[in-house]
């Protein structure tokens, strides 16, 4: 199971959100750029970057930012936020991007998912970001009435790289993962799934990586490492990865 460090971009510094709320956020570093570079120099497989603007307006507002942060590390990077037609999709693509996360598209534009999966194998992922069972969307900022689990089976239909799951109360709170609805959506289709949301100490990773063999294949990790809870290293120990 891949532990993936996660990076958050809004007004081009490094920050976090108490569970995804807007005017709850910390700030975490100045340079993105170093804080890529930190996580591949500490032996992370890939990155997790989000455009926190982008997720919020509907497009992309930390291009130049990130564009750099891809160019300075060797490691696959994969983005999201605000990625919400082809020609964007093809933008962050052509930046070095080895994968994309779409997300609010993904529900009120199928049509635009089934295309992407098409015209890109191999490099679209869906994040599906739960509250109570159903997805919201647009930053987190809104709820649907469709509820998670069969969602996640329509897109697995679809050919994507792999689902993010993000259980929205955990995030950001440092309360551990939510293991029942991880190990129930696992359970209910065969895409790989990367786990996101309250990772908050090492047994947390553990938990998790005893869920690899229905298809969870990676967790994200945010505020546990900005805030010291563990070191990545000390991650890497804990679940030994390939």
């Amino acid at each position: 199971m891949q532990i993936i460090p996660a990076i958050d971009v809004r007004g081009g510094k490094c920050v976090r959100l108490l569970q995804g709320q807007a005017d709850q956020q910390t700030i975490y570093g100045d340079d993105p750029v170093a804080m890529a570079q930190r996580w591949a120099d500490a032996g992370a497989p890939r990155l997790h970057i989000v455009d926190l603007d982008g997720a919020f307006a509907g497009q992309m507002h930390n291009f130049h930012v990130i564009h750099a942060m891809v160019r300075a590390v060797s490691i696959p990077v994969q983005l999201g936020g605000g990625l919400r037609d082809l020609d964007a999709i093809d933008r962050a693509l052509s930046a070095g991007v080895q994968r994309v996360v779409m997300g609010t598209s993904a529900l009120e534009q199928w049509d635009t998912l089934v295309s992407a999966t098409s015209r890109f194998p191999g490099q679209i992922c869906v994040g599906i970001d739960s509250r109570d069972g159903y997805v919201a969307t647009r930053g987190w900022q809104t709820v649907s009435r469709v509820e998670t689990i069969p969602f996640a089976q329509r897109v697995a239909t679809t050919g994507v790289a792999a689902i993010i799951y993000t259980d929205i109360a955990r995030d950001g709170m440092l309360q551990g993962p939510n293991i029942p609805s991880i190990t129930a959506l696992a359970q209910q289709i065969t895409v790989p799934i990367i786990a996101s949301g309250g990772v908050s100490q090492l047994a947390d990773l553990q938990h998790l990586a005893a869920l690899e063999a229905l298809g969870v294949c990676g967790v994200l990790v945010g505020k546990a490492l900005y805030e010291g809870c563990f070191t990545y290293q000390q991650a890497r120990a804990a679940v030994p990865q390939e």
